[in-house]
């Protein structure tokens, strides 16, 4: 048999079994085939990573990274920088001019009251008033922290939000640093090596505290906390 005959019968199978098809209801489209396969006839599934892309691997389930849960720790990435200017000026100024003169009086003689004269004239009473207040302030304040600190959740909200705590306290000689951190953050901000940013946080309270020679140095007296507090002017 001649290779042109087999083509043709070929050409002939595939014609019958493709008509056979469209007169019983149950043609399909075909991908590589004109010939049904079993497969073709069940239902197709929707593509996703696992079906559409052979390279797709799983990871194991031990090497997976785990959702954060209660008691588990944090690493929170504190950048905090502040700037405040404020600029005042106040200028007053008051002339005042008093004359003024009594000019009738009363007088009891234990019966009835009287107009009673003024033999060495009217009592007067004048001056001149000029005051001048002027008041200048000029207030600039920068603050900056910038650390690393591990913290604690402490709870879970209802809403999925972690609340976290940290406790940062460094002793040296007589100098003594402490520092408390607490805060809300979702979920979705944590990034997967467990860091966490504070401008993504809510409800921030950031404490620092310094003690020892070098706040010594710089720290005000009590008498000038005093003054400051209740001066008069």
């Amino acid at each position: 048999m001649s290779l042109f005959s087999h083509n043709l019968r070929r050409s002939s199978l595939a014609a019958s079994v493709t008509a056979g098809a469209l007169l019983t209801g149950s043609a399909q489209a075909q991908d590589s085939s004109l010939f049904l396969s079993p497969i073709a006839s069940q239902p197709q599934q929707g593509t996703s990573m696992q079906t559409g892309n052979f390279m797709f691997r799983e990871l194991p389930e031990d090497h997976r990274p785990r959702e954060v849960q209660l008691h588990d720790t944090l690493t929170v990435i504190v950048d905090y920088r502040t700037r405040m200017i404020s600029e005042g000026d106040a200028e007053q100024r008051k002339n005042s001019f008093l004359n003024q003169a009594l000019t009738s009086w009363l007088a009891f003689d234990g019966k009835s009251i009287r107009l009673a004269e003024q033999a060495a004239g009217d009592p007067r009473i004048a001056g001149i008033n000029n005051s001048q207040y002027r008041a200048e302030s000029d207030l600039e304040l920068r603050d900056a922290m910038s650390f690393k600190i591990g913290a604690e959740v402490i709870d879970i909200r209802p809403n999925g939000n972690l609340y976290i705590e940290a406790n940062w306290n460094v002793e040296n000689n007589e100098e003594n640093w402490k520092i408390f951190l607490s805060g809300e953050v979702s979920r979705e901000s944590i990034q997967p090596d467990r860091t966490v940013t504070t401008d993504s946080m809510v409800n921030l309270n950031i404490k620092k505290k310094e003690v020892g020679m070098v706040r010594e140095g710089y720290e005000r007296g009590w008498f000038s906390k005093f003054y400051d507090r209740y001066k008069a002017f």
